[in-house]
């Protein structure tokens, strides 16, 4: 691709293509990047900028990076035959207006801090970035399923992507093999079309093959009632009591047992233990193939919380995870996903999971166990540097979407997965749903305000491009006020995203009963996606388009 071949964009179409500089028309009408202006490499800790040639090749000594046109995207491929590779960074020349607002995503769920940010430099945007000024939108992002762990960085005269290919905390080890990193993507808003619209047409564009539930979801969850002291026997009781509030049998609600299900063993002097063996119930529930045979005469579907990277605390040590520095927990004790032992155990589980009957997988904290991060302090790095799993030959990337594809392929069509503290650009097109954001709360309404609705409102473009998204609960209890409550129940139940909620029997009187009734009755349907008017402005969107008509909430 000669980068003098390219088709630039007039001035008198700058108003619909601000970035011209960047991007140019492809002759299917598309819109597709321009050569970046620099490219660079990392090994190790050294950064080196690489020669141009022919328009669509760089080179630095044996590290090379190729550009590729891959349909309506940018291929980018790095080879790196004898040194470590770290990172790749695509610089584009471009002076950004002073009044433009920007909104990136995060690595994995999001933490309530999701905004249109008015100062760009020096702040990573995951995955994807939005570029809204008051003449348009311009999006930029790659395609989910990225072999490389990627964010754009926005300043004054240039913008930036990167992409992360290290494995473990230090750079991979590609051999004589070519690394496709990543496809990068691009559009701008149309004329009419708001930012909420674009961002969301942006969505698909970025994800060909969103795995999509065949019909909305919705149903109970136990733990913001429970927290993990929950029973067979309390599972029953709230599934029986629930039941009862469904009206569209054509359509029937999951009741997802969360942690506390599993065998546990004891931990340290004093310490209760952990759940570590995810395919054996411990005795408060006994039988779980019974249990969800009980859940389905009830009239739901039975689902599950797992996590699938936890280990047993007699584990062989050649099957643990390195320790990362900083992080040293003996109460968690995590599995190598790189040893195909551990990928073969983890698939085991899913397929007792099937014996079962059960249709919902919930897996959970896989980031957390394999980077020994949360998604909001990944702030300078993946993970901490210095350390590797078994297999160095794989970006972390790469290692992630061999975990999820694994589950995916055990869980075969007869499950729904839902990815909880999952990648998400990743885990789009494998897992049918995806916990978008931190835990809500039973007890404390700030909590379920900040990572709630702001987690919805900002990441709701992505409901049915990438995955279901799931808001997470109604933690619908006597220690959150029901006029607080009852609006977070209605913003889930219209919004056209899936609704859980965790009732507590003692918080259900006929008045909650009732809205509950309403609720499930709406979110069995397909509705319009829901819309925050607001965002642009707020954190909290307080104006929402939800079935067509403008509605109020007061979140204070």
């Amino acid at each position: 691709m000669q980068r003098r071949h390219f088709i630039k964009i007039s001035a008198a179409t700058s108003a619909a293509m601000l970035f011209s500089k960047l991007t140019y028309s492809a002759s299917n009408g598309a819109v597709m990047m321009n050569a970046p202006d620099e490219v660079w490499a990392q090994s190790g800790t050294d950064w080196v900028k690489l020669n141009p040639s022919n328009g669509s090749h760089y080179n630095y000594k044996e590290i090379s990076v190729t550009l590729k046109t891959n349909g309506n995207a940018l291929g980018v491929y790095a080879s790196s035959p004898k040194q470590e590779l770290n990172s790749l960074r695509l610089k584009w020349k471009h002076n950004t207006a002073a009044s433009a607002k920007f909104l990136g995503d995060h690595w994995e769920r999001s933490y309530g801090d999701l905004q249109w940010k008015t100062i760009a430099a020096g702040i990573k945007n995951p995955w994807y970035v939005i570029i809204h000024d008051d003449k348009q939108t311009a999006c930029f992002g790659v395609k989910t399923g990225a072999n490389s762990i990627c964010w754009w960085g926005v300043n004054n005269d240039s913008i930036e992507l990167t992409l992360d290919t290290t494995s473990g905390g230090v750079g991979v080890l590609l051999g004589d093999r070519q690394l496709h990193a990543a496809d990068i993507i691009t559009t701008n808003a149309k004329t009419g079309e708001n930012t909420f619209a674009a961002t969301h047409r942006f969505c698909k564009l970025m994800c060909e093959k969103p795995r999509i539930p065949k019909q909305p979801v919705y149903g109970i969850n136990d733990w913001y009632f429970a927290y993990g002291n929950n029973s067979a026997e309390l599972i029953k009781k709230t599934t029986a009591m629930m039941a009862e509030l469904v009206t569209d049998h054509s359509n029937k609600p999951f009741s997802v047992i969360d942690a506390g299900w599993a065998t546990y063993s004891p931990l340290l002097p004093g310490d209760g233990g952990w759940n570590d063996d995810f395919s054996k119930p411990n005795d408060k529930f006994k039988d779980m193939h019974a249990l969800g045979d009980e859940i389905k005469k009830l009239g739901m579907r039975p689902g599950l919380w797992m996590r699938p990277l936890c280990a047993r605390h007699d584990e062989k040590a050649s099957l643990l995870s390195p320790k990362i520095p900083g992080r040293d927990d003996p109460k968690n004790p995590t599995l190598d996903p790189t040893i195909p032992e551990n990928i073969a155990r983890i698939q085991h589980n899913f397929d007792v999971y099937k014996q079962w009957g059960y249709e919902m997988v919930k897996h959970d904290f896989s980031t957390y166990d394999i980077s020994g991060r949360w998604g909001f302090d990944m702030k300078d790095s993946f993970t901490s540097p210095g350390w590797h799993f078994n297999d160095r030959s794989k970006t972390n990337a790469e290692i992630i979407l061999h975990l999820y594809r694994s589950i995916r392929e055990a869980a075969g069509d007869g499950i729904y997965v839902i990815g909880c503290n999952t990648m998400s650009h990743l885990s789009a097109g494998v897992f049918e749903l995806c916990r978008i954001g931190d835990d809500t709360s039973g007890h404390e309404w700030a909590r379920t305000r900040k990572m709630g609705v702001n987690t919805l409102a900002f990441r709701l473009p992505q409901h049915n491009a990438f995955y279901a998204v799931d808001g997470d609960c109604v933690g619908l209890t006597k220690d959150i006020e029901w006029k607080r409550n009852k609006q977070w129940l209605q913003l889930l139940a219209e919004s056209g995203a899936p609704l859980f909620i965790s009732g507590q029997p003692e918080a259900m009187g006929e008045e909650q009963k009732k809205a509950v009734k309403t609720a499930f009755a709406q979110a069995a349907k397909v509705q319009p996606l829901g819309q925050p008017l607001d965002w642009i402005e707020t954190m909290l969107p307080t104006k929402w388009k939800l079935n067509g008509r403008v509605v109020d909430f007061d979140w204070a």
